[in-house]
């Protein structure tokens, strides 16, 4: 279905500083690609070939294609599980190795396809080869998860499960704030509200990255969010069944004020962590100085 452009300059369109100012936008893009999805259509030909094959094939043809589709399912959240993993700084590494286990069932779900299509129940020792052999190309072609935790040397784990916490939650407010404003059919409402979402997000990362800033942004991580994402589900109520312009003016004056206090917010932990960095500095160099190295000034 087509949709009407909208813009700055569109009949429609909003002007002022949430306009005119240029915006950054953080772009997702989902790690499951098509090559993924490829992957669900062994299982449906496995199924397909069998099903006239009598019950032996038959039943053997059901393992396999659950196998195969329970390894494709488990290799989709593992690559998204592993694009998370690289998208930030600190992270864990997966809690289960889920592309390892895909690869496994791909070649167990490959051996009962050989399997089920030997009428005379023979050849076990190609089956296994088969098997081995699917399970290598699959790990060589998606590869395997990440085995090893980064940037955790010197974190507070009991810290980190906090703020881990907090950013789920956090998550599924922003989350229900974008299928909620969905039901408005205002295009440019969405577009605000993803503006918000990625200011919202940058403080999200840099209490990931610097847990001591939990106490002092939670507010705005839990409280601040539930409001905006209740106030969003109002709104979009109201201006699809009314297409009230008041309801827009202030819904938007709303999200212009969180996303001014959401900046504001980030900018002062970033200017925290630079006062800290320069204080070590100056102790460093006042140490080095007690014991006789004079550094360079410049």
């Amino acid at each position: 279905m087509s949709k009407r452009f909208g813009g700055k300059y569109s009949p429609d369109g909003q002007t002022g500083s949430a306009q005119d100012a240029p915006r950054r936008r953080n772009v997702e893009v989902d790690a499951a690609g098509g090559r993924i999805n490829v992957m669900f259509a062994p299982p449906i030909v496995l199924l397909a070939t069998t099903f006239t094959d009598g019950a032996r094939g038959l039943t053997v043809g059901l393992i396999g294609a659950a196998l195969l589709g329970l390894g494709a399912w488990l290799l989709r959240d593992g690559m998204r599980a592993e694009a998370a993993y690289h998208s930030r700084k600190i992270a864990r590494r997966p809690a289960i190795p889920r592309k390892i286990f895909a690869g496994v069932l791909c070649g167990l779900g490959a051996a009962a396809a050989v399997i089920a299509h030997q009428n005379d129940g023979a050849g076990l020792v190609s089956a296994v080869l088969f098997g081995l052999c699917a399970s290598a190309l699959h790990l060589v072609a998606f590869g395997i998860d990440p085995l090893t935790s980064k940037g955790m040397e010197g974190v507070d784990t009991f810290q980190q499960d906090r703020v881990a916490r907090v950013i789920d939650e956090a998550e599924k407010h922003l989350h229900a704030m974008a299928d909620a404003i969905k039901r408005a059919g205002d295009r440019q409402a969405e577009g605000r509200v993803s503006m918000f979402q990625d200011t919202a997000r940058d403080l999200i990362r840099t209490v990931e990255e610097d847990p001591r800033d939990l106490t002092a942004a939670r507010k705005f991580l839990s409280v601040y969010l539930r409001g905006a994402r209740d106030a969003t589900a109002k709104y979009a109520d109201i201006y699809s069944r009314t297409q009230d312009p008041q309801a827009r003016t202030d819904y938007f004056a709303l999200l212009d004020d969180l996303d001014k206090n959401f900046a504001a917010r980030n900018q002062k932990s970033l200017l925290d962590d630079r006062s800290d960095l320069t204080v070590e500095i100056d102790v460093l160099r006042e140490r080095l100085s007690r014991e006789g190295v004079r550094l360079d000034e410049s």
